[in-house]
């Protein structure tokens, strides 16, 4: 059995309840440590840079500020999130994309699920705005999903076991059940085209997908979180490899 014991606490006082929390945290290729966060069911704070809530945040490996983050000392990186799940890099361009759930009906009109370009100190808008209206300064998604698919983890494919992948954006479904592909225009990193559902992936809701040293896709699903159909052996970690 591992002693497993905190070293030290990088960021603390981090909004929290029982929906809405985000906390999709991922390294970056510049070495930065990156954490979404959600709005913990308050329409406040997204928009208000005092608090953690409803951001992405960007800090060292050490908890401090990096000195090129959007605003001084501060670890925002882009804020006006509801309640964003996923983050991935383009490795080609190195430019960072996020999912994000949009509102689900106590909060606002259902749907909305959102794929952003995130970009440093940008604001995207919640709860000033949703689905495909527009506000003034804030950052239109590059896609948005009516009725919601609930997106959560993303990634970018840049193996070659499946050669119709490599280059695409991944992301998964919640409500969608399934894995979902993008492509990414290289001339233009605002523009997102071909979205399509993987056919025959049929393990439910999926809550995370990440590409292993072997080129396989492996899947995180997530029936047992009281909102999915539970099967036999749930929840899993799925390695998929062509021809499954």
């Amino acid at each position: 059995m591992i002693d497993w014991k905190i070293q030290k606490t990088l960021l603390d006082n981090i909004p929290a309840a029982q929906f809405h929390a985000g906390s999709r945290i991922k390294f970056g290729p510049d070495h930065k440590l990156y954490v979404t966060t959600g709005d913990a069911t308050n329409k406040s704070l997204p928009q208000n840079k005092k608090s953690l809530g409803g951001k992405i945040l960007r800090l060292n490996t050490d908890g401090t500020v990096p000195v090129d983050n959007p605003e001084e000392g501060s670890f925002i990186y882009s804020y006006g999130h509801r309640n964003p799940q996923g983050l991935a890099w383009d490795p080609k361009s190195g430019e960072l994309y996020g999912t994000e759930h949009g509102p689900s009906g106590s909060d606002g009109p259902p749907g909305g699920d959102e794929v952003n370009h995130i970009v440093p100190g940008g604001n995207y808008g919640w709860p000033l705005v949703s689905h495909n209206d527009k506000y003034a300064g804030t950052e239109e998604p590059l896609r948005t999903f009516t009725p919601a698919i609930a997106p959560s983890g993303a990634m970018f494919y840049a193996g070659t076991l499946f050669p119709g992948l490599t280059g695409k954006l991944l992301f998964t479904g919640l409500i969608g059940e399934g894995l979902f592909t993008a492509t990414i225009d290289a001339e233009n990193p605002d523009h997102m085209y071909d979205t399509t559902k993987l056919s025959g992936i049929d393990v439910g809701r999926i809550r995370d997908v990440v590409e292993g040293p072997d080129g396989a896709l492996y899947l995180l699903t997530s029936n047992r979180d009281s909102r999915g159909d539970v099967r036999e052996g749930d929840d899993k970690v799925i390695r998929l490899t062509p021809g499954q």
